[in-house]
Formats: structure tokens, C-alpha cells, sequence
């Protein structure tokens, strides 16, 4: 059995990868954290085999090699997608990822390291997903009554954006994104933008999300 540890300052993040990881027999996720306090303590306790830690959480990587290696965990850093990954490379991280990986990515990057080898993602995909193939019934029906704006902002959502980031990716206000989302709460029937990402992970909705935040218009 393979243990692993979460740490990201993004629960969204956390929720979406944890779930993909879930379904996957000899992977089990022990801890899932937000800080880098919280990591070490976690490390720790719970002497997990490999370590998924978002770059964002701590600026001196020497720290966090140093810190897996006294518990002999294996890392996997994962990285915000405007950075360059050959700072980790070469420092001797046993992973690299993108913080927007698909499902399909992250299991076989936790499966090569645990056989001893490093993986390094190669580009940019589009989101993290359970990578099956299949849409339920309940994800489609929801998905074909969002409009493709709609679509591309849920996009962004499940990627960790916020209302102001997305508001400049798509070119308007802050106030037009909340008004957006407002009317995707009402459509999807969930309270706040970590349901509305959950729903979207379970029901399988997010590959779609993806490809419309690529094919959508910018007009509000």
C-alpha cells in the first residue's frame, strides 16, 4: 500500500486529486494538508511513501527535499503551470507536476516513483479529472444547460482561480463573474464554488468544463 500525503493550499486541489487517487487499489491518501507547519507534522506521523506538495507552500525547496528525506518519502512537487520545471529536476524532486494534471498523469507519476524512478511532466494539460472515458446522466444533463461562458468559468474555478483572476483572463468585472456564478449555482443546485467544483469532479463534468474554457467567447 502506498501512503501518500496532499499538501496544497488549495482544498478544491486537494478534494479533486484525492478523489481521483481514491479509486486506485494500492494508493491510499493518509493526510491532506495546507501549509507547511502542517506537512511536517504530517510527515511525521504518518511516514508516508510519497509526498505531493504544492510549490506555492514553502519557498525553499531544500527545505522540503530535506525534510521527505529524513522520513525516506519519496516528493512529487507540483508546480503552477507558468513555472519552469528544470529547477526541480535538477535538485532531485522524484516527480514533477502541473497543478491542473490529469487523473491519468498523476497515478502513473505516483507509480513510477514508487518503483524507483523519476517522473517529470512534459507540458501543460488541461485539468485533473478521473480520466474514465464516461459521462454519468446526472453530470450531462448539467452540463448541456451551462452555456459555454458558463462552462469556461467553472473551467477556471475547479483550477483554483478566483472571482478577480477570472474577471481578467475573460476580459470583465468582478461583479459580472459573481453574476455568472450565481446563475450556475442555481443551475447546478449547490451553495458555493467548492460544491460547485465537487459536483463537477464527480459527475465527470470536467474534461468538458476544460474544452469550453478554451472554445468560449470573452464576451460577457
Amino acid at each position: 500500500m502506498l501512503k501518500l500525503i496532499l499538501a496544497d493550499n488549495q482544498a478544491i486541489f486537494r478534494a479533486g486529486a484525492a478523489k481521483v487517487l481514491a479509486v486506485e487499489d494500492e494508493i491510499r491518501v493518509v493526510a491532506q494538508t495546507q501549509n507547511y507547519e502542517q506537512t511536517l507534522m504530517a510527515l511525521e506521523k504518518f511516514r508516508a511513501s510519497i509526498l505531493i506538495f504544492a510549490s506555492v507552500l514553502h519557498p525553499a525547496l531544500r527545505d522540503v527535499i530535506a525534510a521527505t528525506g529524513r522520513h525516506n518519502t519519496k516528493l512529487v512537487v507540483v508546480a503552477e503551470n507558468s513555472e519552469n520545471l528544470s529547477r526541480y529536476v535538477t535538485r532531485g524532486v522524484h516527480g514533477v507536476v502541473f497543478r491542473n494534471v490529469t487523473g491519468t498523469a498523476l497515478v502513473e507519476c505516483i507509480r513510477k516513483i514508487a518503483k524507483g524512478q523519476t517522473w517529470v511532466q512534459s507540458e501543460t494539460p488541461i485539468a485533473i479529472s478521473s480520466d474514465n472515458g464516461t459521462d454519468d446522466k446526472v453530470g450531462a444533463r448539467v452540463r448541456d444547460r451551462l452555456t459555454p461562458k458558463e462552462l469556461k468559468i467553472v473551467s477556471l474555478i475547479v483550477q483554483g482561480y478566483k472571482n478577480k483572476e477570472i474577471a481578467s483572463q475573460l476580459g470583465t468585472t468582478e461583479q459580472v463573474i459573481k453574476n455568472y456564478l450565481r446563475n450556475v449555482y442555481d443551475k447546478i443546485g449547490v451553495s458555493d464554488r467548492l460544491e460547485l467544483a465537487l459536483f463537477t469532479i464527480h459527475h465527470r463534468m470536467l474534461a468538458e468544463a476544460a474544452a469550453a474554457s478554451t472554445a468560449a467567447t470573452t464576451q460577457p
